[in-house]
């Protein structure tokens, strides 16, 4: 479990550049004299079936397709103008590779070679193949013969790597269809083993193996009557061979996908790639009896499953990730009751369980998630006793201390989330150092700060807090520099830089705060543009934006306030019509967007806003399952209720918001700084004023300068 451990204490839940949608395979660029040959390179490529040992493995150029479909081929002639059109730009943002048609036609065509400029500006060269059709390549630099150039300009000008064509030239290799040349069939394949990533020998190898095939079966075909029973004996036992390939095949796809894939794909975003391989592994053990299965295709399958129900998760399918989780637990569970010694099965079980407890939690049922939590720590201490020297195992045990301490957390108990945070996090450390090359082992020391730093920062340990935000910063920077573009160490670093602005905030230092939500801003864009569509990275995008509102009220700059105001509520609206299942961004998400809005009303002089913004926000708690969360929401909207109300000179009512948020208030939990302010201004508004110095004192003992709270314990102090 490399990421689960990772999702749950910073509300980040995780992975393409934010570029049109893949629709083609290629987009073929042609001058129209060159049209037969076009149409014919159009069916050729769709036609042509990728041989099934290919298929599925990864290159330099993705994972191998079973089709190269569908292919984009402009019929019409362009309009006399200067841009190429919106239904061509798409088609080029669309596609992955660029074949270029090559003839003096096409060197002297100004649509060709502005498709060429278009789509190197926005791929780069490496997917850009040529295909001469006529004449000379480099016959524009022979003098008398610049007539026969075959290459458009553009394909002859080496772009750099941020899509601007620069004064050095580019030396295209090409295939050639002409018979002096290649000749159509091997052309094509040279074509084509570009696209696949693959080298040319071992396509043309198979291809002709596939076409061999293809003239023995037409030769056995005049056979057939006098071979009739041979031949039923022999299809037996070729259906034989075929289901034990299948299975094999099936086997090795998950294998595959669990391992290499998942571990070259997932940095980059391409998880729509993973969940096809899964999909059509898992189809062929659907067909199966379950019965007739091995323990180990049983464990093969599960996992399968497990990854599904991640790749589900991600995407927001909350559904989908849950079905996929039930039936793999439900098959780890008995493959553990078979072999309950097994380590693996107990490694394999864990993890579903985890999955399970960790949609409890986003359900809102955190009793359910803390006893899951508690299930996955006691299977990872059985990991390390049955094998004490294997240092995954015993990395199992730091992510199950961590999670169980998020929940803790949850349930707001900070005290005894820090004790259980301090042991992951010294664990963690010691195997980074036993293993300074394994990625996992940073990765959790990473972790373990975050987590600890919010522990500390709740329990209003201020200056260890920030001390820690700021080790775990460096250590994602240096993680993002080694990992060559894993995205998710810039959300790390993110999640790390947003909680260090809240911590300057809390301790009076807003200038300082709103600086470094510049940086976070910046880190949020990136994500978005690698992958708009990841609901991890859109929470912790989200809760950044939350904090950069109110430390920019805080700062009195009303204006940044309102823009982030609107990207937290626009986010939130984004995530809550992605899944309404999720409970945190229905209600904790929700009500900390109608704070925000309450709030900037409130310093506009809006006072009725302000109150519509603190009933709103009731209601948003009021749908929470029961709990402290639930409860403290409420009592703190109440709170703003009554502030709202006084503004108003709505006094009476205001008195009876500031008592049903006394009344709300939940007992014998630990409140967080931020919280105690809030008490403290409404002890002394109910007129417990030693109470309220009482926490007053508390909150300077612990460093607590927020400039909001501190101006309006002075105002009441002056009246």
């Amino acid at each position: 479990m490399t990421e689960h451990q990772r999702l749950l204490p910073r509300d980040r839940p995780r992975s393409r550049a934010r570029t049109p949608k893949q629709r083609y395979a290629a987009f073929i660029s042609y001058a129209h004299e060159d049209e037969a040959c076009a149409a014919w390179l159009h069916e050729a490529l769709e036609c042509f079936r990728v041989p099934p040992q290919l298929v599925g493995r990864l290159t330099k150029m993705g994972a191998i397709p079973q089709r190269l479909t569908p292919v984009f081929r402009d019929r019409h002639e362009l309009a006399a103008s200067d841009d190429l059109g919106e239904e061509i730009e798409d088609a080029i943002a669309g596609s992955r590779f660029l074949i270029v048609l090559c003839s003096p036609a096409a060197a002297a065509s100004v649509w060709t070679n502005k498709e060429i400029d278009s789509f190197k500006r926005r791929h780069g060269e490496e997917r850009v193949l040529a295909l001469i059709n006529d004449g000379e390549p480099g016959a524009s630099a022979m003098h008398g013969r610049e007539g026969e150039e075959c290459f458009p300009p553009a394909l002859r000008v080496r772009y750099d790597k941020r899509g601007r064509p620069t004064t050095q030239p580019a030396e295209p290799i090409a295939a050639d269809l002409r018979a002096q040349g290649d000749g159509r069939r091997l052309a094509l394949l040279k074509i084509i083993a570009g696209m696949l990533g693959v080298g040319l020998d071992d396509l043309a190898q198979r291809d002709a193996h596939r076409r061999h095939r293809r003239m023995f079966a037409l030769t056995a075909a005049s056979l057939a009557g006098m071979l009739v029973t041979s031949g039923l004996a022999v299809t037996a036992i070729r259906a034989r061979d075929a289901a034990r390939e299948e299975r094999r095949q099936a086997e090795g796809l998950v294998g595959f996908m669990l391992g290499d894939l998942r571990r070259k794909l997932e940095p980059l975003g391409r998880l729509d790639v993973l969940d096809s391989v899964g999909t059509r592994a898992l189809a062929f053990y659907a067909r199966q009896d379950k019965r007739s299965l091995s323990d180990d295709s049983l464990a093969q399958r599960s996992r399968a499953l497990t990854l599904l129900g991640e790749l589900a998760q991600t995407r927001g399918d909350m559904a989908g990730a849950l079905t996929r989780y039930a039936e793999a637990k439900a098959t780890t569970a008995e493959l553990l009751r078979r072999r309950p010694d097994d380590p693996q099965r107990l490694f394999d079980h864990a993890q579903n369980v985890y999955w399970t407890g960790y949609l409890d939690e986003q359900r809102g049922d955190l009793d359910q998630a803390i006893a899951a939590m508690r299930d996955y720590r006691r299977l990872a201490a059985q990991m390390v006793q049955r094998a004490p020297g294997k240092p995954e195992y015993q990395l199992e045990v730091v992510y199950a201390d961590t999670n169980l301490g998020t929940m803790l957390m949850r349930g707001r108990h900070y005290r005894e989330a820090a004790d259980t945070y301090q042991n992951a996090l010294n664990q963690s450390e010691q195997l980074a150092a036993a293993q300074p090359g394994s990625q996992d082992a940073q990765e959790q020391v990473s972790g373990a700060l975050g987590w600890l730093a919010e522990a500390r920062e709740f329990g209003g340990e201020f200056d260890e807090a920030r001390l820690l935000r700021e080790r775990e910063t460096r250590l994602a920077q240096q993680l993002w520099a080694r990992s060559k573009g894993d995205m998710s160490f810039r959300r790390d670093e993110l999640a790390a830089r947003a909680a260090h602005a809240r911590i300057l905030a809390a301790l009076g230092d807003s200038p300082a705060a709103l600086k470094e939500y510049e940086t976070v801003n910046q880190l949020g864009a990136q994500l978005l543009k690698t992958d708009p569509s990841n609901s991890e990275w859109q929470q912790a995008i989200v809760t950044a934006a939350t904090g950069e509102g109110t430390a920019a009220l805080v700062a009195g700059d009303l204006a940044r306030a309102a823009d982030a105001t609107r990207r937290a509520c626009s986010g939130t609206d984004g995530l809550v019509a992605r899944d309404r299942s999720v409970a945190a961004w229905r209600t904790t998400f929700r009500a900390e967007c109608l704070r925000l809005r309450g709030a900037l009303a409130e310093r506009k002089g809006d006072h009725a806003a302000a109150a519509d913004s603190a009933r709103a926000a009731i209601l948003a708690w009021r749908s929470a399952s029961s709990g402290a969360p639930r409860a403290m929401g409420i009592a703190q909207a109440e709170a703003r209720l009554g502030q709202a109300l006084t503004g108003q000179g709505r006094l009476a009512e205001a008195g009876s918001a500031l008592a049903r948020a006394m009344a709300s208030w939940p007992r014998g939990v630990e409140e967080r700084p931020d919280e105690l302010a809030t008490k403290a201004l409404l002890l002394r508004a109910s007129g417990q004023e030693p109470a309220a110095r009482q926490l007053a004192a508390r909150l300077a003992a612990m460093g607590y300068r927020r400039a909001d709270f501190l101006a309006r314990w002075q105002q009441g102090s002056r009246q």
